[in-house]
């Protein structure tokens, strides 16, 4: 079972925005046995949508179409599907109803005819409830192939699939099973990793395959199964996993499938009603946002300083200037001075910092580009870990984020055995 997924927007194509549906659509199709053989980026333009369509229609027996829908003339994928399919517009009452109580509710500006006509519908397609908007779904079949049409906002776009598509295609068609468990692992680099589970992947099952994923710091070890036989395959990735586990058991930290490594941190906490806080000051607030995108945070994250500026950390954070005079606001004793400073100041049981030279410039410190030190503070003490990530800004600060999830991580471990 084939599918291909096409976006349609000139945003795309410019850099404007980054697709995100794509890789959404292709994972909850992916969970229920779809396979995507193809993504394509087009622009809003009747004839690419229309060979488009013909092409993907001649490759897939599922094609996924998001975008072109709003009220406005830019917006011509309704049109074009009319002329693809031979069909002509008509205005679905029901649909018109729902755009009419959204405004009536949500939307301060008064409805406009434009708006109106996103209730116009092609004669031959089923519309599909978007709850979130004004631009309704689409399914359509023809010789056997079925057509999906989305609009491109993501919130409705997820609703959509979620509510209306997945539901659908289960009903549908008969699907393969497909099955993917994915390893976190962090500390060793792919080729490491390779070496040492060599012997293990050569005697993998021929309908198992395994995948390295490297990214800043952490690799991901996938493995993906299909056949029929869901219990059979779950059996046999999982057996491989165990002896995974005997090998490099020491730098596995969980499983992409299941949850986050933030998210994995969060109920740790949470489970013993410890609580915790960051002090940033290269990675700018991005280690708070790993943990605040993860459900029910607010039960063990507390908040955080993101101390870019010398004086910050010392105002905030009360680290000593004379520490920063000595030793460099790039140093052990800095990011230990700042962990400390977070869990004082925001009343929490752990602490993560981290302070360091991302680059390009140096700033307030003469330390090497790439060097980063990370601060952890617990119930116990204050320790501290010195690296050096590269010289590629996005890279220092995504590796810095990754090695302090990790080593806070250990840290709460540790700290639950000992206590």
């Amino acid at each position: 079972m084939r599918a291909e997924i096409v976006t349609i927007g000139d945003e795309i194509l410019i850099g404007q925005i980054v697709d995100t549906n794509s890789a959404y659509i292709s994972k909850e199709l992916n969970k229920i046995g779809v396979s995507v053989h193809q993504i394509t980026s087009i622009e809003d333009e009747r004839g690419h949508i229309l060979q488009t369509l013909k092409e993907a229609s001649e490759r897939a027996d599922i094609i996924i179409i998001t975008g072109g829908l709003g009220p406005t003339k830019d917006d011509i994928t309704k049109k074009c599907l009319c002329e693809f399919f031979d069909d002509k517009l008509v205005r679905n009452e029901k649909v018109l109803k729902h755009i009419e109580e959204l405004f009536e509710k949500y939307i301060e500006t008064p409805i406009s005819d434009l708006n109106r006509d996103q209730a116009l519908l092609p004669s031959k397609a089923i519309a599909l409830h978007n709850e979130y908007g004004t631009a309704p779904g689409m399914w359509f079949e023809q010789d056997g192939k079925v057509f999906v049409s989305m609009p491109g906002v993501p919130y409705e776009m997820r609703g959509l699939m979620e509510r209306e598509i997945i539901p659908r295609l289960i009903k549908s068609f008969s699907r393969p099973v497909i099955l993917h468990k994915t390893v976190i692992t962090y500390g060793l680099g792919e080729s490491a990793i390779a070496e040492k589970i060599e012997s293990w992947e050569d005697n993998l099952p021929a309908d198992i395959k395994l995948a390295y994923l490297p990214n800043l710091g952490r690799v991901r070890l996938r493995l993906s199964a299909r056949g029929q036989n869901e219990e059979e395959l779950r059996n046999k990735i999982d057996a491989q996993i165990t002896g995974l586990h005997k090998i490099i058991g020491d730098i596995i930290y969980g499983y992409e499938d299941d949850d986050s490594i933030e998210v994995i941190i969060g109920r740790m906490l949470a489970e013993k009603g410890w609580t915790l806080s960051t002090a940033e000051s290269c990675t700018g607030g991005r280690l708070a946002a790993k943990f605040t995108t993860a459900p029910g945070s607010s039960l063990s994250f507390k908040g955080s300083v993101v101390c870019y500026a010398t004086q910050v950390k010392v105002d905030l954070l009360g680290v000593p200037e004379e520490i920063i005079s000595e030793k460099s606001v790039v140093s052990a004793e800095v990011a230990e001075a700042m962990a400390r400073g977070a869990q004082q100041r925001l009343y929490t049981d752990f602490a993560i910092s981290t302070t360091g030279n991302a680059g390009p410039a140096k700033g307030d410190s003469d330390a090497e580009l790439g060097t980063v030190f990370i601060g952890i503070a617990t119930p116990t003490g204050v320790n501290s870990h010195k690296f050096n990530f590269g010289n590629h800004r996005e890279k220092v600060i995504g590796k810095a984020v990754n090695k302090a999830m990790e080593l806070v991580q250990n840290a709460i471990l540790k700290f639950g055995e000992d206590h």
